[in-house]
């Protein structure tokens, strides 16, 4: 597939325009000529740091000097994301939810949408594509990543039928993917892990090992603001169809939702087997309990007119906690029945 670029077209919101030239600066930077050993993690920060700090706040231009510089600091930051030694979060004990945001990660992506110029995706006369000129596609065939995956015996399965990985996405080695599915940069997904049809996987979201998102499952992106959490699904969860999963929610380990739940960051979540009710704010997301199997449920909307019209509002509830014996759909059968 070649990939020219489209120059002249400046990132809409994201910043100023640029100087002339800059197209061609970006040209030699894309992720695709990034190197497989990135710099370490304290020399990049430095880097996407300093190259935020020198960007012109003023709509004045940017110099080709620092469009060349934040170009080779984006793709070295893609590279390493896409190799699994960077990411946008990760697990940490002593951290609301357990799990840590690397801020600057997430600024050195959102540095590559101030970036100026277009890249065309063509083969043949069916498949065009044109992204901003920062990012590409992710190779799930001759890339790193799938050589390391191949090397450990668990190539990549990705399906033909439309699915496409944002360059920057982390795949572990036996992750399938079945199409059409769509991971977005930043993205983490780990090992033995099933992207099924229609799914999404959203920016800097953190999927776990063997994690399986059922067809249509929308994981939600998050890339500002920069500190704010992405949406995280821990191993062993199990995601039905149709679910979703959006502003920072965690889905603790083992935990099984029941196809059709909707989940959000600020979002509440009843306990029928402890009598208690779970609330995110904006500080702490809403964190699912490991184990738990949660189900779609109704609540009595308030006031006297949605009573005399019966209306009701969505809840998600808690009916049950898997037990080691138990599988995941096992667990969320008999919660059902």
């Amino acid at each position: 597939m070649t990939t020219p670029l489209v120059g002249g077209a400046s990132p809409e919101g994201h910043g100023p325009p640029v100087a002339d030239g800059a197209s061609d600066a970006m040209a030699a930077a894309a992720p695709e000529g990034a190197s497989d050993a990135p710099a370490s993690d304290d020399g990049l920060r430095l880097r996407v740091e300093a190259a935020l700090a020198a960007w012109p706040s003023d709509g004045s231009p940017a110099g080709r000097a620092l469009i060349d510089e934040a170009a080779a600091v984006v793709a070295a930051l893609l590279a390493a994301l896409e190799l699994g030694t960077l990411r946008a979060a990760q697990p940490d004990a002593a951290a609301a939810g357990g799990w840590r945001v690397n801020a600057w990660v997430k600024s050195g992506i959102l540095l590559g949408f101030r970036l100026p110029g277009l890249r065309t995706f063509r083969d043949g006369e069916i498949l065009a594509a044109r992204d901003r000129a920062a990012f590409g596609v992710l190779d799930v065939i001759d890339g790193a990543g799938a050589r390391i995956a191949a090397s450990a015996g668990a190539p990549w399965r990705v399906v033909p039928g439309g699915t496409t990985a944002r360059s920057g996405v982390h795949l572990e080695p036996g992750v399938t993917i079945m199409p059409p599915a769509y991971l977005n940069v930043g993205a983490w997904v780990g090992r033995g892990t099933m992207v099924d049809s229609h799914a999404l996987v959203g920016s800097c979201a953190q999927i776990g090992a063997r994690v399986h998102l059922s067809a249509a499952a929308q994981v939600g992106g998050v890339l500002e603001p920069a500190g704010a959490r992405p949406v995280v699904v821990e191993d062993d969860a199990f995601i039905g169809g149709g679910c979703g999963l959006y502003e920072g929610v965690v889905v603790g380990h083992g935990a099984v939702l029941g196809a059709g739940v909707i989940l959000t960051g600020q979002g509440r979540l009843v306990d029928l087997t402890l009598g208690r009710e779970l609330r995110g704010t904006p500080d702490a997301p809403l964190v699912v309990p490991p184990g738990a199997v949660v189900v779609p449920g109704s609540r009595p909307a308030p006031g006297y007119y949605a009573e005399e019209l019966g209306i009701a509002l969505s809840v998600p509830v808690i009916v049950k906690f898997r037990d080691a014996s138990t599988n995941a759909r096992t667990a969320l059968e008999e919660a059902l029945r």
